[in-house]
């Protein structure tokens, strides 16, 4: 707790404040406010979609080549209205009015209902030496979400989050900066909702009410004030257009959504194949197995222990042969050897590839190898470089590329010796020759840019299959390159709380391939805690256990004969639930919606679900209640507005209401909503083990439809239309229940299977499916 007694007051310089507009000029598609020396622009980029930028200085900063939001010209122009007063200036587009008060100028905006929302504050913009600034209201029963991995619970209301890359090791419910930089957030409050992204590289602070109740702040140190408001009125809105902006997700690989089993470290290729040998004499479902940073030689990248890891080829054949994928972590710090006859190492100094200070040294810091230094991604040489060294890993059969230490994380003395984390020089000259630039501007985008160097040159050299991409750091646009997980966590009944908001609020962000260490990295778990974190790790987008060096091992084996009972029928039903999670991962890919969604996000107008962060849904149909904390086995449960089943008894409920559920070690609160339709597959060992002859169809009484999304699962043909869709209905009315399958489409034809149509509680139906269209009725 910080200590203000005796300490004296600090005088902060103060803000200069945008004065009265001066002049304005109107083109097709910005409207550009003359203040004096200072200009605002305006541009309005779709009906629901606005750009601010103001420069003190009456000159704008040119586009950067790694700028994350696609450009203004990009979109497609939009009919707008600019009408004048004498007190104001008022854009209309389809969606929303934006009103600019002429003396002094200050933003508001209006929806078609005349709310107001985003509107400046009485400071409106300002700036002073090293910082500029923007200063909104604080409406009545407005919640804030988003910012990237918010520790903490989900509403962000009364706190600051800064955002500046961090590795933010033993992070807890009060730590701000955190591995993922993501300046965007939304807003919401019943019948309204807006998003904002503050495009700014550099350090940048949101203020959410925490100061100045009421107010919220937006803060950075670069020299120009650039954000994006993004109407809503409700989230999925905000995120299609939000992701419209800076990037959708491509398509993983389906393997990438089986149960991934990592360590630090395994150490040798020896107990890689006892461990996988476990997984199938156990008949537990795995598909990946990472290897972490002890399959290098002496820890440097692109290597691998010539003792340990004597033959990884015919290692990652092997695994294959039993239905395993392998994913290597690889680091920025590429160990400083000039006498080891080390590839990396010296193309990288021959090419002056590396990070060097103004006065033209190397920089270098501690990681694993420890004196390192490391490439600048920013420059478009050094990402292609590092992409084909990238070849030495996929070459062999690396089907995974996991990126970490990408904040970038270094220490200041060798790792194991006390010492504190360092940045690279803020001044360090970074970026190609024609936009150098420094690392106070490129530190939040150095992971961005290192995992968009992986995918773009993987891609390239692997152009017919796809890789799983995960990455620690990163910058709003992340999910374009990399799913994302949460870092270095804690074996704590906290930290698996603290998951579900944490993994909310970065689908909230756009990032919607996100996952926790299941079990807790860092430390060791409890049986109980184990097993509640495997049955709501499930859930995950990305569904991974992994524990540090020296912790116990946190296999699911590892805790005894009835946690890994529940363990194996939990990872079962992730894979018997595959064909409706891969769904939502095409939603995702084309629309930018979250896998894993609070509840606010199906029901923004449901007060009761703004703060509500520990429940979740998976998709649009399921809803669990985790226990969160030793020895519950009852907790409260809240459904929202309609009618709602218990997944495992079939009971029935009426919400909006609030219920008592049971909850014993072997089962999660799951509910599911009327009118629902789960395809399920019979339970394999690993994806694609063998084709789908059988799927089931779950389906509960209601009105409701599920279009299931299908296509190879391992290529990229689905982006040249080589994809299919299958459209079902379900309406029941009073005894008669109707299911449709309307006949599929696309080019994608998966082989005939069995369709077994189940009414929950009432029976069931099948027919073998050829494509076509099937009507089915049932009676109860």
């Amino acid at each position: 707790m910080p200590q203000y007694f005796g300490q004296l007051h600090t005088a902060e310089p103060a803000w200069s404040i945008l004065g009265a507009v001066e002049a304005i000029q109107k083109d097709d598609r910005h409207i550009l406010l003359k203040c004096g020396i200072p200009y605002l622009k305006i541009s309005i980029l779709a009906p629901n979609l606005i750009r601010v930028r103001m420069t003190p200085s009456g000159e704008f900063l040119p586009r950067r080549s790694w700028a994350v939001a696609q450009a203004d010209e990009e979109w497609s122009k939009v009919p707008f209205e600019v009408r004048e007063t004498a007190e104001t200036i008022e854009i209309t587009t389809e969606k929303l009015s934006i009103v600019i008060s002429r003396n002094p100028c200050r933003i508001q905006c209006f929806d078609s209902a005349g709310q107001p929302f985003a509107e400046d504050a009485d400071m409106g913009m300002g700036w002073r030496t090293g910082a500029i600034a923007g200063w909104k209201r604080i409406e009545t029963d407005e919640h804030f979400y988003g910012f990237g991995e918010p520790t903490g619970l989900l509403d962000q209301r009364s706190k600051v989050r800064t955002n500046w890359t961090t590795d933010a090791i033993d992070f807890g419910i009060l730590t701000d900066s955190m591995y993922q930089s993501i300046p965007f957030f939304i807003a919401l409050r019943p019948g309204l909702g807006y998003g904002l992204f503050f495009n700014t590289t550099f350090w940048s602070r949101f203020d959410v009410g925490a100061q100045q109740p009421g107010i919220w702040r937006m803060e950075t140190q670069g020299s120009e004030l650039d954000y994006y408001i993004i109407y809503g009125p409700e989230p999925a809105k905000i995120l299609q257009t939000y992701t419209q902006l800076t990037g959708r997700m491509p398509l993983p690989p389906r393997w990438s959504l089986g149960y991934h089993q990592c360590r630090w470290s395994y150490q040798s290729q020896d107990i890689v194949q006892k461990v996988a040998r476990e997984f199938r004499q156990r008949q537990i479902p795995c598909d990946v197995i990472h290897l972490d940073i002890d399959y290098m030689n002496g820890y440097r990248v692109f290597t691998w222990s010539p003792k340990r890891f004597a033959n990884p080829k015919e290692l990652i054949q092997n695994l294959k042969e039993n239905g395993f994928k392998i994913a290597t972590i690889v680091e920025p710090g590429v160990k400083y050897d000039p006498e080891a006859d080390y590839k990396v190492f010296d193309e990288g100094l021959k090419n002056d590839f590396f990070v060097r200070k103004t006065n033209g040294q190397l920089f270098h810091g501690y990681v694993w190898p420890d004196k390192a230094v490391f490439p600048d991604y920013m420059r478009p040489e050094v990402q292609d470089w590092w992409g084909g060294l990238l070849n030495s890993l996929t070459d062999i059969g690396i089907a995974g590329i996991w990126n970490d230490m990408n904040e970038p994380t270094l220490d200041d003395r060798p790792f194991g010796d006390p010492g504190r984390k360092i940045d690279f020089p803020l001044d360090a000259a970074q970026g190609p020759a024609e936009e150098k630039t420094n690392h106070a501007e490129t530190h939040n985008v150095y992971g961005l840019m290192m995992a968009q160097a992986s995918y773009e040159a993987v891609v390239k050299s692997r152009p017919t299959e796809r890789t799983f991409f995960l990455t620690r750091s990163g910058f709003a646009g992340i999910q374009r390159w990399s799913a994302v997980w949460t870092g270095d966590n804690q074996s704590l009944w906290e930290h698996l709380e603290m998951s579900i908001p944490m993994l909310c609020n970065l689908g909230l962000s756009g990032i919607a391939f996100v996952g926790t260490d299941i079990g807790g990295f860092a430390g060791n778990a409890t049986p109980e805690l184990f097993t509640r974190w495997m049955q709501l790790g499930m859930l995950y987008p990305f569904m991974r256990g992994h524990s540090a060096l020296t912790t116990a091992q946190h296999e699911p084996w590892a805790f005894g004969d009835r946690v890994e009972k529940i363990c194996r029928e939990y990872i079962e039903l992730r894979y018997r639930l595959l064909p409706y999670i891969y769904t939502f991962f095409w939603e995702a890919a084309t629309t930018g919606a979250p896998i894993l969604r609070p509840l606010l996000y199906h029901f923004p107008n449901d007060p009761q679900t703004f703060s509500l962060a520990d429940q979740v849904m998976l998709g649009s149909s399921l809803l669990a209640a985790p226990i969160y904390r030793p020895g519950v086995q009852y907790r409260a449960v809240y459904l929202p507005e309609g009618q709602w089943y218990d997944w495992w008894s079939g009971e029935a409920f009426t919400g909006p209401t609030h219920i008592l559920a049971h909850a014993p070690l072997e089962q999660m609160p799951l509910y599911v909503r009327a009118g629902s339709i789960i395809p399920m597959i019979p339970v394999m060992q690993y994806v694609d083990e063998r084709p789908i002859d059988q799927m089931r169809l779950r389906i509960w009484k209601g009105t409701g439809e599920f279009t299931l999304y299908e296509d190879d699962g391992h290529t990229f043909e689905y982006k040249t239309g080589v994809f299919c869709t299958t459209t079902y209905r379900v309406n029941s009315q009073e005894q008669r229940t109707i299911v449709e399958i309307e006949a599929r489409k696309g080019e994608f034809s998966p082989a005939n299977r069995e369709i077994i149509v189940e009414l929950v509680g009432v029976g069931e139906q099948s027919f073998i499916d050829n494509g076509t269209a099937h009507q089915l009725e049932f009676s109860s």
